[in-house]
């Protein structure tokens, strides 16, 4: 075996040279880089030949309605300001936006947990399903808007009847999902239940709530989506702090910049609380469908 020594290398030098780090792989592949080209690249070519075709009809004399260059021009205080407050309802769209998130999440937490408990009700009992299901049928048939005048008759009040109008709302595909659910629970499931002697708490946390959550959160997108969608409506009719009203409010002073810009937050804003939904859904169920 060769000395060390003799090679003009010192053993320290070995050592290091052995313990030396090797080159670790990148964090970022070009697999990556390609999979996330691939997922923005078709987007963002669709909305910049929108908005090329948009910018082309109507900067035309006599359009209707303003092109994207002349939305931004006329709508950038509200753009570069959202978080005025003079008071009243004169605010920034934040705080409006604010308004409307707080009333959906009031509204639509209250049709989550009677949903969900109501839905188990009627998938469990075939009494409650004959007896319940067609009189859910007709009611979740009433648009929206229609229970605006009923809930304002008996609240007095615009923000305890859009919450109603929220719940009302969210709340017929939240029972209709859950129920549909715990009926497609499998026999093997229940069996095991009855064997391990589980009382209906524990057969309803550990069984019923587990094996239904895909079709829960299927059912909770579908609820908050539809929340969103009423209460924008509500809000232009009860009037007070609310990108409703303030649609409704840009409107009647025919500032038609600001209501696409309004727009766009709108759905900006529904797209976050689906993919929210979503996402806590993908957490409880593990990635599972319905």
């Amino acid at each position: 075996m060769a000395n060390t020594s003799s090679l003009g290398v010192t053993g320290p030098a070995v050592v290091k040279a052995a313990s030396a780090p090797k080159h670790r792989a990148p964090l970022v592949t070009m697999a990556t880089i390609r999979q996330i080209a691939a997922n923005l690249i078709p987007p963002v070519v669709v909305m910049l030949a929108f908005l090329v075709i948009w910018e082309l009809l109507c900067s035309r004399p006599g359009a209707g309605l303003p092109p994207p260059s002349r939305v931004v021009t006329e709508a950038w205080d509200i753009i570069a300001h959202p978080f005025y407050d003079n008071g009243g309802t004169d605010k920034g769209l934040f705080w409006h936006i604010a308004a409307s998130i707080q009333r959906v999440a009031f509204g639509f937490a209250l049709a989550t947990v009677v949903g969900i408990l109501v839905g188990t009700l009627i998938g469990q009992s075939d009494w409650a399903m004959r007896g319940l299901d067609p009189i859910f049928q007709v009611l979740r048939t009433i648009p929206p808007l229609a229970w605006l005048p009923l809930s304002l008759a008996a609240f007095r009040d615009g923000q305890p009847s859009a919450i109603f109008v929220i719940f009302i709302t969210s709340i017929w595909p939240i029972i209709i999902n859950t129920a549909v659910g715990i009926r497609n629970i499998p026999q093997d499931y229940r069996n095991v239940s009855a064997v391990l002697q589980l009382n209906p708490i524990e057969f309803f946390t550990k069984i019923m709530l587990p094996s239904a959550a895909p079709y829960i959160f299927t059912g909770l997108r579908i609820g908050v989506g539809l929340s969103w969608l009423a209460i924008v409506a509500a809000e232009m009719l009860i009037g007070g702090v609310g990108i409703g009203f303030f649609i409704w409010d840009a409107w009647n002073s025919s500032h038609i910049s600001e209501i696409i810009v309004a727009l766009v937050y709108v759905g900006i804003i529904g797209f976050i609380l689906d993919r929210f939904v979503a996402f806590i859904g993908n957490l409880v169920t593990r990635g599972a469908a319905a």
